[in-house]
């Protein structure tokens, strides 16, 4: 049914039974943005959580805190988040749902870039593992959207991208100049929850006495004022 959509074939398809079609395949918000466009159709449940974080997943991300912690797939895009990350870098809650991907905001978001103590290495890492992920998904029209955007978006990413350079995942030390916390010096890891072409859990765990007093302090500002931590 993909196929023939993509390929414009004239086949009419309920938004039913595309919202049973997304669940089923356990397609993440883009991939899901996606189908919907390519039928014609509206979504009508488009803030249905991603069928690929369980509600497991959730509470794990949850009991993380106040370490930072989120759920993203191979393209970056931020499946789930704990408080704490939701404020680690700018205001994801304040994002539309479309925007909360790490490539995206690293090369076009303000406070995101801001918050990066060494931004034009980050960036260059961060387009190198993109284009090692994306070798395995080519022919996916969500990757290429999300290129496109991206060149169209960035003209650092543009120059960057051309620079065709490859780099496997893997774990590393950051600064982060927090706004509302100061610096925090943190430890970046990735978890596979699957093959290494899924989801990863990415947790941000602090390296000093300081950071770990930032980090409880800004789990601290993002619980509702009377609401249990």
């Amino acid at each position: 049914m993909i196929s023939s959509l993509e390929q414009a074939r004239e086949i009419q398809v309920s938004a039913q039974v595309l919202d049973a079609l997304a669940h089923a395949l356990l397609m993440d918000r883009s991939e899901r943005t996606h189908l919907f466009a390519l039928a014609g159709a509206s979504d009508p449940n488009p803030d249905a959580p991603c069928p690929t974080v369980t509600p497991s997943m959730r509470a794990m991300l949850d009991q993380l805190e106040p370490l930072p912690a989120c759920i993203q797939n191979s393209r970056y895009d931020i499946l789930a988040y704990n408080r704490t990350y939701a404020r680690l870098l700018c205001d994801l809650d304040a994002l539309p749902p479309e925007d909360r991907n790490c490539m995206w905001l690293a090369f076009t978001n303000d406070d995101w870039r801001a918050a990066v103590a060494d931004l034009p290495d980050v960036n260059r890492m961060m387009a190198a593992k993109f284009r090692a992920s994306m070798a395995e998904h080519l022919a996916e029209p969500a990757w290429k959207t999300l290129l496109n955007r991206l060149e169209n978006g960035s003209p650092e990413f543009r120059e960057i991208w051309a620079r065709h350079e490859v780099v496997d995942q893997s774990g590393r030390e950051k600064y982060i100049r927090n706004a509302h916390v100061g610096l925090l010096h943190l430890e970046h890891t990735n978890l596979w929850l699957g093959p290494s072409s899924g989801p990863r859990l990415v947790t941000y765990v602090p390296l000093d006495a300081a950071s770990r007093a930032g980090l409880e302090r800004l789990l601290e500002m993002s619980v509702p004022e009377g609401a249990p931590a």
